[in-house]
């Protein structure tokens, strides 16, 4: 059987090629430069230059006898001779088994990254709320603190809340439970024999809207004119709008103060004449500083700040119309008519310190800062009306 020689040229080819190739490229530069050197004119230094050329082919050939890699043609084409006792590479292949690997010694690798912690909470991100809440007031609230805290407008806060605030701001009071709506617009409680075309133009909306809020959940399909939704099913309708119900006091002239009867007792009912105002303002109490609500389309007036019992000046010269109680929220309220078109009015106070028909000079103490009617805290609620112009905010006309 042949044997394994491990110091064959088969086992190791790529040493013998190497240095057998080295040789062959060494003798071609040596006859190179023999032949054709310019400089070497004599027969003496040709004679040299082959003498160590001839010698460093002997010390390269000496090296490869020395190392066991036979000068042959076998080893550089790679083939193995056909020799007794020589096990070629396939022979050699088959000879090899486990027992010739190193032992295997199991080493732990150690992958670096990354790590993740166990995060035993779920977080779940904020989505858009589709549906109504309900809201407690608490004491401090006010109308455009809650939309504010909702991101919404003061309208929609009022539009959600008829029954209970009754599109008074003024209304407001701790431990009242609000809608509070997910969009700006309103709601809308449906009734027997309702058409979604008729709800849509009464808040000033396209049918599709309420349709498309996903808080309704109503399938596009419905019949616009008579669609089928369950009786006292509460529907948002986003960007609704309506007309807001005028809760507010009269134009009280001198001339027929008796109009405002319907507003309480306070209501004047003769004829007066009197002073007429100076044609300017000026700011009707002490306290600089608003303490509630400004101007708005549902607010057409200003809330001064003050303490109870603090003075309230006529803004202008003119005849008390309306002085005493008033039913419709303002609790103790005055109304001067100024008898040039414009009729201010002082609401919420402590006390009333003028009488109907009575002339109010600018300047002079009419009553105090209060608290009473549909009041959260004291303050003077003052509104500015012309006869061409309607209800105008206060600060386009005085300032304190």
């Amino acid at each position: 059987m042949p044997t394994l020689d491990i110091d064959s040229p088969y086992i190791k080819p790529n040493r013998l090629r190497i240095v057998q190739r080295g040789i062959n490229v060494f003798i071609k530069k040596w006859r190179h430069r023999f032949n054709d050197a310019p400089s070497c004119r004599s027969i003496a230094l040709k004679a040299a230059l082959y003498s160590g050329g001839l010698l460093a082919i002997g010390g390269l050939i000496w090296f490869t006898v020395k190392n066991h890699l036979p000068f042959s043609a076998h080893a550089a084409s790679g083939v193995a001779p056909s020799s007794p006792g020589i096990a070629t590479p396939a022979e050699a292949a088959r000879q090899l088994d486990v027992g010739h690997l190193p032992p295997y010694r199991p080493q732990r690798v150690e992958q670096e990254g990354i790590q993740r912690r166990a995060n035993i909470n779920t977080i779940i991100p904020d989505r858009p709320r589709m549906g109504m809440v309900q809201y407690t007031v608490e004491a401090g609230d006010s109308l455009f603190g809650i939309a504010d805290k909702f991101d919404l407008r003061p309208e929609t806060i009022l539009w959600g809340n008829f029954d209970v605030l009754q599109d008074d701001p003024h209304s407001l009071r701790p431990g009242q439970e609000l809608n509070i709506l997910p969009i700006d617009g309103t709601f809308y409680e449906w009734h027997e024999g309702d058409s979604l075309n008729a709800v849509a133009s009464f808040f000033s909306v396209d049918p599709q809207e309420i349709l498309g809020w996903p808080g309704n959940s109503l399938p596009p399909y419905l019949d616009l004119s008579n669609p089928d939704i369950v009786p006292g099913t509460r529907l948002v309708i986003p960007s609704g709008r309506r007309e807001f119900v005028s809760w507010q006091a009269p134009r009280i002239s001198r001339s027929n103060p008796a109009v405002a009867r319907i507003a309480g007792p306070g209501a004047c009912g003769s004829v007066y004449d009197g002073p007429v105002g100076e044609g300017f303002f000026i700011w009707p109490t002490t306290a600089p500083l608003l303490s509630g609500y400004n101007f708005s389309s549902f607010h057409p007036g200003i809330d001064i700040a003050g303490s109870t019992g603090n003075a309230v000046f006529a803004s202008a010269s003119g005849v008390v119309g309306y002085a005493g109680w008033n039913n419709c929220g303002y609790g103790y309220m005055v109304v001067i008519d100024h008898g040039d078109g414009w009729q201010t009015l002082y609401g919420h106070m402590s006390q009333v310190n003028v009488v109907c028909g009575q002339a109010a000079f600018q300047g002079g103490v009419i009553g105090g800062v209060g608290s009473t009617g549909n009041s959260s805290g004291a303050h003077l609620h003052f509104e500015m009306q012309h006869d061409a112009y309607g209800k105008v905010n206060p600060f386009d006309l005085v300032s304190p």
